[in-house]
C-alpha cells in the first residue's frame, strides 16, 4: 500500500513534466513564427542580407572548392528591367498578380505527376534488378531517380529560399505556406517580385537579377532586352545546368515561347 502511494505523486510528476516540456516546445514555435513575421515585416523597408538557401551554398562553395566566389548586387524595383519581370512572371507563375500565394490546383498537378513518376521510376528500378539478377557478370545499372516537378507560385519559392532548407517533408511544406502567406499578407506583390528577382539564383555563385545581367550579358539588370530576359526567366528551375550549356537547344525554343508570353502579362 506505502510503495502504491509513493508511485503515484511519481506518476503525476513525469506526468506534470511531460506537459512542461509540450508547453515549452510549443513556446518555441510561436516564437519562431513570431521571429519570421518580424522578419518579413522588415523586408517593407529593408533588403534581406542574406537568405537561408544563400548561405548553405556559400558554405557548399567553402567546403567543395576551399573559396567562395560570390556575386550579388542589390538593385531597387525601378532598375529591374520590366522585360525580367514579364518573362520571370510568364515562366515561373503566371497568376502571380491575382492568386494569394498558393495556386492550388497547380499544386495538385504537380503532386499527381510526381507521384506518377516515382512509381514510373520505381517500375523500372525493378525490372533492372531482375535483369541484374539473371546476369550477375553484368555491371550494376545506376539507380534511376524520379523528375520531380514543381507548382510552386514565385512567393513560395520567395517563402522556401529565404528560410527554409530543400528537404522535401510535410513539416517544412507546412512552414512554407505559412510563411508565403505572411508575405503576402505584409508585403505588396510588387516587393515580393523584387525581393525574388534580387535573391535567386542564376548559376554557382551568381545571385539576384543584377548579378546575372553581368555575369550571362556584360550588361544591367535595367537594360535586358526581351530575348536576354526570357533567357535568364528559363534559367530560373535549374540555374546550374544551364549555365554550363547556355546553348541549349531547349534554352533557345523555350526562351522563344516566353517572348511571346511577355505581351500578356500584367506587372504588379
Amino acid at each position: 500500500m506505502a510503495l502504491a502511494n509513493r508511485s503515484a505523486p511519481a506518476g503525476r510528476s513525469a506526468i506534470g513534466a511531460l506537459w512542461r516540456l509540450l508547453a515549452l516546445l510549443l513556446l518555441c514555435a510561436v516564437a519562431l513564427q513570431i521571429y519570421f513575421v518580424v522578419r518579413i515585416a522588415l523586408m517593407a523597408v529593408l533588403a534581406p542580407q542574406s537568405t537561408t538557401f544563400q548561405r548553405s551554398e556559400a558554405w557548399r562553395l567553402l567546403v567543395e572548392k576551399q573559396r567562395i566566389d560570390w556575386s550579388q548586387t542589390w538593385v531597387d524595383d525601378d532598375r529591374l528591367s520590366a522585360n525580367l519581370k514579364r518573362a520571370v512572371i510568364a515562366s515561373e507563375d503566371a497568376g502571380f498578380a491575382e492568386h494569394t500565394g498558393v495556386e492550388w490546383d497547380a499544386l495538385e498537378q504537380a503532386w499527381e505527376k510526381n507521384r506518377r513518376a516515382e512509381a514510373a521510376a520505381e517500375r523500372r528500378n525493378a525490372q533492372a534488378q531482375k535483369q541484374q539478377a539473371q546476369r550477375p557478370q553484368a555491371p550494376p545499372r545506376r539507380a534511376i531517380e524520379p523528375k520531380v516537378v514543381g507548382g510552386s507560385t514565385i512567393s513560395q519559392q520567395l517563402a522556401k529560399n529565404l528560410f527554409l532548407s530543400g528537404e522535401r517533408t510535410v513539416l517544412r511544406k507546412g512552414q512554407e505556406f505559412m510563411l508565403t502567406m505572411a508575405l503576402e499578407a505584409l508585403l505588396s506583390k510588387r516587393r515580393i517580385l523584387e525581393v525574388y528577382l534580387n535573391s535567386v539564383e542564376w548559376g554557382e555563385g551568381v545571385f539576384g537579377a543584377q548579378a546575372a545581367a553581368r555575369h550571362y550579358f556584360r550588361t544591367d539588370a535595367a537594360r535586358l532586352d526581351a530575348y536576354a530576359a526570357a533567357r535568364l526567366a528559363v534559367m530560373l528551375p535549374a540555374p546550374k545546368r544551364f549555365e554550363k550549356n547556355p546553348g541549349s537547344a531547349y534554352l533557345a525554343s523555350r526562351s522563344a515561347t516566353i517572348v511571346a508570353r511577355m505581351g500578356s502579362v500584367a506587372l504588379p
